[in-house]
């Protein structure tokens, strides 16, 4: 009897309180609740008056309301506002109470948006909380616009920053300022322990306050804290110098900026550290591996290439200077001191200020035969730019670096990061294709390496790294690539739709002499982009050669390169000339994607991939084409004799109505777990024969788990004829069937249902039927369905047939 006295005593005790703390409000509110009785809106319930008093005086009450019983307090948790509703979350889950409705009605009512359908939302408490800290930041939100949003007593971005989890910063960096504010310390220092992922979208060109803001920001969050992704968006335009910012703090390179305040994290003692000499030739990182031939000779093509356009366009390289001065005058009008970030190559003879000795290759020839080609070069009208600075050690003191000369001043970070070693004018110079290659000629990769971030604190970097349509110029791709080949704690790369170009070949450099660092973690790539110099096989092949430890690979290019088609002048012959004869040794693939430009594409270059990925388990071909079905024959020969751990095969947008004796074979495979082929007209061509043969292969697969047959316009005919597979004499185990996009009708779907009846097949697992018919007799589709659901989970939509009118009629 103890439990029911004590509840009621708090269910008077409730009531009390209640009627004590709100009896002015109470009378403020019967008044035009007796005037509308007889509306139609019913005047508020006492208990509901209640509920509103208690919630407006939770700073006395809290306590009290946490003791409540269960049912009072289920009926209080919608009256309250955010901050008390998210502090009470733990004791209404010891009660069995849940407030995920009220999270998902408070998304609907106040951030008046839809999740997007793929998305699962399991917390929907800390997606709005993560929703609502933005758009407090940004000030797209006003909370004294509603009472749920408004409390005196919390400060919006810090009660709600430890559910941030994901940030996103756009346009002109805005909300960076405001994070690093002295007000806003604790709330940085809540994020710094809570936010993962930092995203950057539609960037534009900031001022010298913002960079100095986002300069703070990214040293609390990603080297002090806890951030592990970095992400940038849609950048048409990118500024050099935010984005070499955001790459070298991603990087955990810091180095205070002009004027800035000491960070107070780092220690009086670690602040003007410089790294040790050991860390900093790992920077540096000048023992790269040299280019085997394939590359040589393929860098060889890009600087021929380069020279041929030059000699057509003599008057093209002013221009170009005009262009690289006026970034550099930019760069530097913008505020950023850019020599502290980045400091100019030295050799270790130059770090121990010993003397060179005349065999070693000079590092800074090419940069005194530059400004000596200057000096030759006939005066104009266009501004030239600077001669390279030569750095001496200053007297009197070991190591030491001086500047000469009364601009030293002005120098940025074009000086020490975007030089091209070897650049030379009127014939004189080395192409930069060249540069990107090693010269060719095996000669010391030091000189051509970027320099070392000497002079800047070596912090925690992140693991994820996502460029996806930022254009990178040649200085940005080489600061990149530097910044890569000493990267060891990168996990995953994401490069997409960048316009590389010739930067793939110091690309490859940068991610073969990562692969040579110990401790190297980069396990994930994924290289997609319009065009590129090399084929995509060749690519491929110089990819897994210089990462053997890679896992995951996904490469994409849209359009053929010119030696796709040999047919054009001034394309290179074979491709052994290119890629080499070498074998491609044994790598750790695990995952390869790749989508293919249109064009036959040689088989035996990627069964070469393929022979040396013995532990290849998902591969996924796109829009793949092979010049006959004996070399697509080739190539799953292939997979079954070289990739025994080969479990998911994909094809998409292929042509493989020529190949079905090979599907067949493929069919037939007892390790292939899953199967995809998607809008690959399988049936477009002898369906009545192909479709038996293909049900008796599948009948006989214990194994296969998954097939997905979207868009190959199987009718209702192929559908009634895969219902086989499920029948009693049938082995398969088939568990997830896709047949989305097939022009199935409701009377198909149907016969299909009862046949599954019929044979009294248990539960299969998921059938997909995204856009087909079913619109076109509801009633019958819905039947179906109800059928299907006994049998299996059934996932489709409301799609509007009329849009396939012409995939209809191609059809009678």
């Amino acid at each position: 009897m103890a439990a029911p006295e004590a509840w009621r005593a708090r269910s008077c005790w409730f009531c009390e309180v209640a009627a004590a703390t709100t009896m002015e409000a109470t009378s403020r509110e019967a008044a035009p609740a007796k005037s509308s009785a007889s509306g139609p809106n019913a005047p508020p319930a006492l208990f509901e008056l209640c509920g509103r008093a208690v919630s407006a005086h939770m700073g006395v009450l809290e306590s009290g309301v946490w003791a409540l019983p269960g049912p009072i307090l289920q009926s209080i948790l919608p009256l309250l506002n955010i901050y008390y509703l998210e502090r009470i979350e733990e004791t209404a889950l010891k009660k069995g109470l849940s407030t995920q409705a009220i999270w998902r009605r408070l998304w609907d009512e106040l951030m008046k948006t839809r999740p997007s359908s793929l998305e699962s939302v399991t917390c929907w408490r800390a997606k709005f909380m993560e929703a609502f800290f933005s758009h407090v930041l940004r000030g797209t939100i006003d909370v004294s616009s509603d009472r749920r949003l408004c409390d005196q007593r919390f400060s919006p971005l810090l009660h709600s920053s430890r559910h941030v989890r994901q940030l996103t910063i756009c346009n002109m960096l805005q909300g960076a300022t405001e994070l690093v504010a002295e007000p806003n310390r604790r709330v940085l220092e809540t994020l710094a322990s809570s936010l993962h992922t930092l995203k950057f979208r539609h960037l534009l060109f900031s001022d010298v306050a913002a960079q100095q803001s986002l300069r703070q920001l990214l040293h609390q969050l990603i080297h002090h804290g806890a951030v592990s992704q970095v992400s940038l968006y849609s950048w048409p335009v990118p500024e050099s110098a935010l984005f070499i910012l955001i790459l070298t703090m991603s990087a955990g390179f810091w180095q205070p900026g002009p004027g800035g305040p000491p960070c107070r994290l780092c220690g009086e003692a670690s602040r003007g550290r410089a790294p040790s000499r050991d860390e900093g030739s790992l920077l540096l990182g000048s023992r790269r591996p040299r280019r085997d031939a394939a590359e040589r000779c393929a860098a060889a093509l890009m600087a021929s290439r380069r020279k041929s356009e030059a000699k057509q366009m003599p008057r093209a390289a002013p221009a170009t200077r005009v262009t690289r001065r006026s970034t550099q005058e930019s760069l530097t009008a913008g505020g950023t001191d850019l020599k502290r970030e980045l400091h100019p190559p030295a050799t270790s003879h130059e770090a121990l200020g010993t003397k060179r000795p005349p065999s070693a290759p000079a590092a800074t020839s090419s940069a005194s035969s530059s400004t000596s080609s200057y000096k030759r070069a006939p005066a104009s009208s266009a501004p030239q730019p600077k001669p390279l600075k030569r750095f001496k050690r200053a007297a009197g003191k070991k190591g030491a670096r001086t500047r000469q000369g009364p601009g030293a001043e002005s120098e940025d970070l074009y000086d020490f990061v975007f030089i091209v070693a070897g650049e030379k004018e009127d014939g004189e110079e080395m192409e930069i294709g060249e540069v990107a290659c090693g010269a060719l000629d095996g000669s010391d990769p030091s000189c051509l390496g970027l320099p070392a971030l000497e002079a800047s604190q070596r912090f925690r970097s992140i693991s994820t790294l996502e460029l996806f349509t930022v254009p990178l110029s040649t200085e940005a791709a080489l600061t990149l690539c530097h910044l890569l080949s000493s990267w060891v704690s990168l996990e995953s790369l994401t490069l997409s739709y960048n316009g590389l170009g010739s930067n793939i070949f110091r690309l490859l450099d940068s991610l073969r002499a990562l692969s040579g660092q110990a401790g190297c973690r980069l396990r994930a790539l994924h290289l997609s982009d319009l065009f590129s110099p090399l084929p995509i096989l060749e690519l491929t092949r110089a990819i897994v050669r210089a990462l053997p430890l890679l896992r995951v690979l996904s490469i994409r290019v849209d359009h053929p390169s010119q030696r796709d088609n040999p047919g054009v002048p001034g394309n290179a012959g074979p491709p052994s000339l290119i890629i080499g004869d070498e074998e491609i040794p044994e790598n750790c693939l695990e995952q390869l994607e790749m989508g293919f430009p249109r064009g036959a594409q040689p088989a035996p270059l990627l069964c070469s991939v393929l022979k040396a990925s013995g532990s290849l388990q998902q591969l996924s071909l796109d829009s793949a084409t092979f010049a006959s079905p004996q070399d697509f024959g080739l190539v799953l020969q292939t997979l079954k004799e070289y990739n025994l751990a080969l479990k998911r095969l994909s094809f998409h947008d292929m042509n493989l109505a020529d190949c079905q004796s090979e599907v067949l074979f493929l069919l037939q495979n007892l390790t292939l777990q899953e199967i995809t082929f998607s809008f690959c007209r399988l049936f477009e061509k002898r369906p009545a024969q192909f479709l038996p043969e293909m049900v008796a292969a599948m009948k006989g697969n214990s194994t296969l788990k998954g097939l997905r047959l979207p868009g190959n316009r199987l009718g209702n005919a192929g559908l009634l004829a895969l219902a086989d597979v499920f029948s009693e004499d049938s082995s398969s185990s088939l568990c997830q069937l896709d047949i989305s996009s097939n022009c199935i009708k409701p009377d198909g779907l149907l016969e299909f249902a009862k046949r599954l009846e019929r044979w009294g097949r248990g539960a299969f697992g998921h059938l997909r039927l995204f856009q087909n018919w079913l619109d076109q007799d509801a009633v019958t589709a819905r039947e179906a369905i109800r059928r299907l659901r006994a049998t299996c989970h059934v996932v489709s939509d409301s799609w509007d047939s009329s849009q396939a009118f012409a995939d209809y009629v191609s059809t009678m």
